[in-house]
């Protein structure tokens, strides 16, 4: 289960940095995606009709209805879609779209606090638009008068009818009072209903003139339609809008996804929080070195690998004496970290041995450590695990560093199964019985298990972290296996991807270990095992240095001819350059100024 991640700002913010192109190119397509569905979407066109509503002597109003006075506007509004209403509007527009689909296209709208009707029509012209929201306008207005006219129609029509029939039962009321006797309780009962039926017919009489001489006011267009100047549907705005804030969160949401999936680690927080190995030391662009040299002692580098030496001694105990340093993925960050990691522990005045164990079937640049720190590519530790030299004559002091001494990786020779092998523990030991510190350059846990083998006779180990190279399972791989054989891992030097390191130039080395002073003991040191019993002598460890010069006299350039002739069975270790042939070397024996200085 992966470590929890802290949940601050900054954290997301880099994830966003790092993951910014997911983030650009979805946002991209979301605005693209509105632009399309803008240009594919139909255009439509709305106008809107005020209508202003009267009431009328057969309107009512609904008990808690939601608009108030003689009239129901919501009834209405809903009259305007009405079948009726829509053949209407159908007649007036002469077209031959049914009034179903009319209607479909009409929206009402009431304004709150008045008696108006919004009416708003929707087609695919301005003019269609502006015509059917007129035509649907005048034809609620035509529909509200007839049927208002038609009430007061029926209305009179009955009205009519009562008068008439009063009349005729006046009439016979009149015939039937003319015959009566006077005085006779005959003549009293027609009197009363005379008058009773000359009441009702004037009061109808009245009605009847009131409603024939009522003029009939559904209402009025107070806001007829107008031509639309532009169309309402599709929003370009709207839809770029939508389009990119919808293309920003999925772009978001695909960027917090890769970072959750991505293995490879990208920063110094990805290796601990992810890799869950303690950081040490993180190096940047500006403080990683070249393969030319260890960084200096008081360059922003150097001063990363001080304070990595200073937590590194703090952490060791007294006994521990070996540590092997490890990449997790293929690649030179182990060897920019063993060497600068020696070169700050020997700078203390410790007797420091960095020992090349990332063999030359592995190493991508050629004879990376000789180039860094000034010594003789061969013989190195395949030879000494060959058989092929001796460990004093492996070993070999550093020009500048005098407490550093180095084992390089050695010849092109195979060492495979020799790191396992009696020799190398053997070595091992010696250089402990010597004091001091041994560092280790080993191969990258996923290329070989020469790693985790070395790591077994080692006290303590560190991990170097290439960024964007290195993955997180192996990471979590390289501190399982340290872990299973026992070794204490004190954390990991984060590094960024060594992707511009410069290449080996075709030039001899600084230092080379001569071949014509004591060619008959070197011959015999060459034959003899190993022997591993003692401590090693600095006279046997200090190697002869040839400086070049840039002048020759012509007595110089005899004795370099006679040396030339001695040495021709004995081929150089590394070829110097041609236009170099007419350099002369001069031999510095520091044997004795080693021992002096030792005091042996």
């Amino acid at each position: 289960m992966e470590a929890s991640r802290p949940a601050d700002v900054s954290h997301y913010l880099g994830i966003f940095r790092r993951h910014w192109w997911i983030a650009l190119i979805a946002t991209g397509a979301g605005l693209g995606a509105g632009t399309a569905l803008t240009s594919a979407l139909p255009k439509t066109y709305e106008s809107s009709a005020a209508v202003l509503v009267q009431s009328l002597d057969q309107d009512t109003n609904a008990q808690g209805g939601r608009t108030k006075g003689t009239v129901n506007l919501d009834t209405e509004a809903q009259l305007v879609r009405s079948g009726a209403v829509a053949a209407k509007a159908a007649t007036l527009l002469r077209t031959a779209r049914s009034p179903i689909d009319l209607a479909k296209d009409v929206s009402v709208e009431v304004p709150a606090n008045t008696t108006v009707l919004v009416i708003t029509f929707t087609a695919g012209t301005p003019q269609d638009a502006q015509a059917g929201s007129h035509a649907f306008a005048e034809a609620y207005l035509r529909n509200r008068q007839e049927t208002a006219q038609s009430g007061l129609d029926q209305q009179i029509k009955t009205l009519t009818a009562k008068v008439k029939q009063l009349t005729t039962t006046l009439t016979g009321i009149n015939g039937r009072l003319a015959r009566a006797v006077k005085g006779s309780p005959d003549e009293s009962n027609l009197l009363s209903l005379r008058n009773n039926s000359q009441n009702q017919l004037n009061g109808l009489t009245g009605r009847l003139n009131e409603l024939t001489t009522t003029t009939v006011g559904a209402g009025s267009i107070i806001s007829d339609a107008r031509l639309p100047d532009t169309p309402t549907s599709p929003n370009a705005m709207v839809n770029l809008a939508t389009g990119g804030m919808v293309g920003l969160l999925l772009g978001v949401a695909l960027a917090f996804v890769r970072e959750r999936f991505d293995r490879r680690l990208r920063s110094a927080a990805d290796v601990r929080d992810r890799g869950r190995v303690n950081v040490l030391a993180a190096l940047d662009e500006r403080t990683t070195p070249h393969f030319d040299d260890v960084l200096q002692p008081y360059g922003a580098g150097g001063r990363v690998f001080n304070r990595l030496r200073n937590e590194i001694l703090a952490t060791l105990k007294t006994s521990d004496q070996v540590i092997v340093v490890t990449g997790t993925s293929r690649g030179s960050a182990a060897t920019l970290v063993a060497a600068n990691l020696a070169a700050a522990l020997a700078r203390t005045g410790s007797d420091v041995v960095l020992i090349g164990a990332h063999l030359p079937e592995s190493v991508v640049d050629v004879a990376p450590l000789a180039r860094m720190l000034g010594v003789s590519a061969v013989p190195g530790l395949s030879d000494l695990l060959a058989g092929r030299v001796g460990l004093a004559r492996a070993l070999q002091r550093t020009p500048r560093i005098p407490s550093l001494r180095v084992i390089t990786t050695g010849g092109a020779a195979t060492a495979a199964g020799l790191m396992q092998s009696q020799r190398l523990k053997d070595t091992l030991e010696a250089l402990r019985r010597q004091g001091g510190y041994v560092v280790i350059e080993a191969p990258s846990t996923t290329s070989s298990a020469d790693a985790q083998g070395l790591a077994s006779l080692a006290d303590a180990a560190l991990l170097a972290v290439e960024l964007r190279r290195s993955r997180r399972p192996a990471v979590l791989d390289a501190a399982e296996q340290l872990q299973r054989v026992g070794t204490p891992l004190l954390g990991a030097v984060v590094l960024p991807r060594l992707a511009n390191l410069r290449g080996a130039e075709p030039t001899a080395p600084a230092v080379t270990l001569p071949a014509d002073r004591n060619k008959a003991a070197d011959r015999n040191k060459a034959d003899k095992p190993v022997k591993m019993d003692g401590p090693v002598s600095d006279s046997d460890v200090t190697q002869p240095m040839r400086f070049p010069t840039n002048t020759m006299s012509a007595a110089e350039k005899a004795a370099k001819a006679a040396a030339a002739e001695k040495t021709a069975e004995k081929p150089q270790v590394r070829p110097r350059a041609a236009d170099a042939a007419d350099e002369i070397t001069a031999v510095i024996d520091m044997s004795g100024m080693a021992k002096d200085g030792d005091g042996k």
